[in-house]
This record gives structure tokens, C-alpha cells and sequence, in this order.
């Protein structure tokens, strides 16, 4: 279900340089991009994206970048996801990194040869910048962060901050249509989980082919920007858009040393630390923990949110979860008005008897 204010219908005429007779000559596909991290682990959102496949018409087929062994890996992880029929296997030093200029350069091109009638990723900070990247390629236009599929032209996607939901539909189906998908959306089959994480395991996988050399040869000469490093911090705790649970902290923590708190209560819950736009701001946690319309939108089976107004940019990202508790000393916030459970409270009162009651009820 789709909990909106209104919903609004839109038509989106997508302009394209190919002909509709083209796009009707052709059959209908979906090539989907793989995201995967280093140890060669299909990504949660990409398996979210391949959910969110089945709803669209035609064979389903991937396509994974990268170089090494860790994308070799990942392709036996994305061949045996339920309704892959194909993987395509891109391995190659112009890939080793996720530029999205080198990977929307091989989506394309890939895209052009195979003739999908769809190219579908998951709306990921590496999602958006490969696909409308890879859109413009194929001289189409993106839909981005689908919450529902209507038909194999028709897409629900939100608007105005997650407070509407428009329909939209291509006036002129271009020859492929090119689809992000917000990831909580299309909750994934426990089955995909397991078989994206166990390469080898039971089941008779998808065929690997690599991509056609001449695919590749152009990427080494395509600008792109310049890799630095990657900064990678492990905490132990479940990646945040994924997590069953979440307790996510506003500024009204006041500094970085009273998120301690909620990482405590986490850690006893299983969840991850998420933190508002203000709290991010005010450098009390990383940016990569942000929730929200800018940050990353969250569903889990419970949120926590300590200390958070409810600024209609926070509840864009994750007013989808399961079930809500706020924590707050002002009545009035807006945040309660999504809250199943609502504590007006000292925060620092209350979440020390919080974590006190959870380690009893764990003993």
C-alpha cells in the first residue's frame, strides 16, 4: 500500500531519437544494473531492484562491473537471483572503480546492443548517477525512485517531499525505458537474500557471458572523474537502508558523545544509527547516516527516532516503517504524527531506561 495525501496523474512524454515502430519491433526485456561490494556480495537494493523486476514484462538478464575476483564472485551471486535468465559479466581495469561515467558508458552501449525494452537499478547514490547518465546515452528520459509498476509503461513514483504520489506513464514508449526503484518499496524475497549471498549453493544458476570486448575497449579512453579513496568504516551494525531496525537521533542529542546512547540501544536491538538532516549538520554523526528526502529512506520493522521534530523532509524517509516510536518533550511535534508510539520525554532520561528495560528483557 501507498500512503499518500493525493495522487497525481501525469503523462511524460519521453523523447527519444528512435522511432516507436523500433521499440515494437523489439521484445520486451529488462537488463538489470548490479550493484555489489567488494567481497563480491550482490547489494540489498539491487536484490529490491530485482523484485521489483517481476513486475515487468519479459526475460530478465544483469549486467555486473568491475574487475578482479570480486566481480566474478558477484556475477555467480547475481546468477542465481530468481528470474535472472542471464548475467552479463563486464571485467575490466576501466571498471575497477564505480565511476559512474565508465559504468553508464557500458549500460549504454550494452543497452544498444541487446535492445531491452527496460534498464532498471536501484535508486541508490550509485543508481542515480549511473542511470540518467546512461538515459541521456540512449537519448530517453529516467524515471526515478518508482515506489510501484504499474505496467511496462506505467510508473508510480513520489512528489512533493513523499506527501504525493504521481502516476506516470509515456506518452510515446521510447525504445527502452530507463527506471530507478526506491528500494523499500519492493521488500525482498528472503530466498533472492540468501542465494545473492551464497554463490554455489543449491539451485541451478543463470548462464555468465562475458560482455563483447569491443563493449569495453572504448571505456578506457571515456572522462571520467578521478578515483582518490574510499573512506570504509565498519561498525559491526546492519547497512542503514537495509536494517530491520532503526534508531535514528535529531539535534536535540546536542553533541556527538550523546549518540553513544542510541548506538547502544542499537546495538542491543540489532539495528542501525541513523541521525536527522540537522543532527548531520551540526557534525555530530557522518553524513552517510542522514534519513530523509536527501539522505536515505528507510522502512524498517521499527524506527526509533530520539530527539527528532519531524521535519517533512525527515518523514519523506521513513514514514514507510513498520511501526514508529518517538521520543521527544514537545507534544507538539510533528513527528507524533506518524509515531505508533509516542513517549513525551527527556530524552536523556528516557533512553538510559530504555536501554536498561532492553537488557533485561535479554537476559
Amino acid at each position: 500500500m501507498i500512503p499518500a495525501l493525493f495522487t497525481v496523474g501525469l503523462r511524460w512524454s519521453a523523447h527519444s531519437l528512435v522511432r516507436s515502430s523500433a521499440t515494437q519491433a523489439r521484445q520486451a526485456s529488462t537488463l538489470l544494473y548490479v550493484e555489489h561490494s567488494g567481497d563480491g556480495t550482490v547489494a540489498p537494493a539491487t536484490l529490491s531492484a530485482a523484485e521489483a523486476a517481476k513486475h515487468l514484462p519479459g526475460q530478465l538478464e544483469a549486467l555486473v562491473c568491475g574487475s578482479g575476483d570480486a566481480v566474478k564472485r558477484a556475477a555467480e551471486a547475481a546468477a542465481r537471483l530468481p528470474g535472472v535468465s542471464k548475467v552479463w559479466l563486464a571485467s575490466d581495469s576501466a571498471l575497477t572503480h564505480p565511476l559512474a561515467e565508465t559504468h553508464a558508458k557500458l549500460l549504454s552501449s550494452l543497452a544498444t546492443k541487446q535492445k531491452p525494452s527496460h534498464v532498471l537499478a536501484a535508486s541508490t547514490a550509485q543508481g542515480r548517477n549511473v542511470l540518467p547518465r546512461a538515459a541521456a546515452l540512449l537519448a530517453t528520459q529516467p524515471v526515478t525512485d518508482v515506489v510501484r509498476i504499474v505496467d511496462d509503461n506505467t510508473f508510480v513514483r513520489p512528489i512533493y517531499a513523499g506527501n504525493a504520489f504521481a502516476t506516470v506513464q509515456f506518452k510515446s514508449p521510447p525504445a527502452v525505458r530507463v527506471v530507478t526503484v526506491r528500494p523499500t518499496a519492493f521488500p525482498v524475497d528472503p530466498t533472492a537474500a540468501a542465494a545473492a549471498g551464497a554463490p554455489g549453493g543449491s539451485g541451478s544458476p543463470a548462464p555468465v557471458e562475458p560482455v563483447p570486448p569491443e563493449l569495453l575497449a572504448p571505456l578506457s579512453s571515456v572522462p571520467a572523474a578521478k578515483w582518490e579513496s574510499a573512506d570504509v568504516r565498519s561498525t559491526g551494525r546492519p547497512e542503514l537502508g537495509s536494517a530491520k531496525v532503526v534508531v535514528c537521533g535529531g539535534r536535540a542529542l546536542k553533541s556527538a558523545e550523546n549518540f553513544a546512547m542510541l548506538e547502544q540501544l542499537a546495538d542491543l536491538l540489532g539495528g542501525a544509527v541513523g541521525a536527522s538532516r540537522a543532527a548531520v549538520d551540526a557534525g555530530y554523526v557522518a553524513n552517510d547516516l542522514q534519513v530523509g528526502q536527501t539522505g536515505k529512506v528507510v522502512a524498517p520493522d521499527l524506527y526509533i527516532g530520539v530527539g527528532i521534530s519531524g521535519a517533512i523532509q525527515h518523514l519523506a524517509g521513513m514514514k514507510d516503517s513498520r511501526t514508529i516510536v518517538a521520543i521527544n518533550n514537545d507534544g507538539e511535534a510533528p513527528i507524533f504524527s506518524v509515531a505508533d508510539y509516542g513517549l513525551e520525554a527527556d530524552l536523556f532520561k528516557a533512553v538510559p531506561e530504555l536501554i536498561e528495560a532492553v537488557k533485561k528483557v535479554k537476559q
